[in-house]
């Protein structure tokens, strides 16, 4: 939930833009891999930059987002190039009465034909956290890290809690920033309703999921980087754990012992370790 004064418009693009351009910097968005979306419940000014409206019928009925405005990602366009030309790779839609259409705001500069074919598992988490916490701010990111991904493709790390045992035992800064770990959804086909009811309810727990074999999933109601940062966590984690595999494995990480202590100093709840 943000409070008064709330962020311009173009303070929210810059940090959209920012976001996409730490994504591919850190090898979690090649080419146009990657989505973001955020959702704002107060009043935004959205001609004055985006200045061509036309209607839409929205993945699902969202009635209780009614009002409310999504700046969201264009299809096939590079999240790295975001900062530089939002107008050209941004759209903002919103929601009419009733929540089944939305009036799309683009512009001029505008290179792409609709919003992320992923919009589906976005609004649906949007949804579901704003209804469930009230807040008036929700960001989503979907990005593709390398390691991470790599790792859902192996059965061992398809197991939730081996997968967080591991990974989260690497840095202290994890288990604070990822205290609820990293969930996992198994492959589903991209933009699918399928991928969509399983991330929604999976974000339900966490603040990071995996899509097995595709990428990964973020949230926060705080801001698109807090998103991002949790995305950069997990990789990390990722990065630790890829290092001692190869090495042999002669590192063992933190202990249960050292992390529950540092939850204990930094009172963080985590039912991990």
């Amino acid at each position: 939930m943000l409070q008064a004064p709330y962020p311009e418009l173009d303070d929210l693009l810059t940090m959209i833009g920012e976001s996409g351009r730490r994504l591919a910097e850190i090898e979690a968005s090649e080419g146009a891999a990657g989505n973001i979306s955020i959702c704002l419940r107060w009043p935004v000014e959205l001609r004055t930059r985006f200045p061509l409206i036309s209607e839409i019928e929205l993945p699902q009925p969202v009635p209780e987002l009614a009002g409310a405005t999504f700046i969201v990602s264009g299809s096939g366009r590079r999240l790295r190039e975001i900062l530089d030309e939002p107008l050209a790779n941004l759209a903002c839609i919103v929601v009419n009465e009733g929540g089944r259409t939305g009036k799309l705001y683009t512009s001029y500069h505008r290179r792409f034909e609709r919003v992320t074919s992923e919009f589906n598992s976005h609004l649906a988490v949007h949804h579901d956290q704003v209804c469930a916490t009230g807040t008036n701010f929700h960001a989503v990111v979907h990005a593709q890290p390398l390691h991470l991904t790599y790792f859902s493709h192996i059965p061992r790390y398809q197991d939730e809690t081996y997968l967080n045992r591991h990974l989260l035992r690497w840095q202290p800064e994890t288990i604070v920033n990822l205290p609820e770990g990293i969930g996992i959804v198994p492959f589903l086909v991209p933009g699918s309703a399928a991928l969509m009811q399983a991330t929604t309810e999976t974000l339900r727990r966490h603040r990071i999921v995996v899509w097995s074999k595709h990428g990964v999933m973020a949230r926060s109601d705080v801001s698109v980087k807090r998103a991002t940062d949790r995305v950069e966590y997990a990789e990390t984690a990722a990065k630790y754990e890829y290092l001692n595999l190869c090495a042999g494995e002669p590192a063992d990480g933190l202990t249960p012992e050292e992390i529950r202590a540092i939850c204990a100093a930094f009172d963080v709840k985590q039912e991990i370790f």
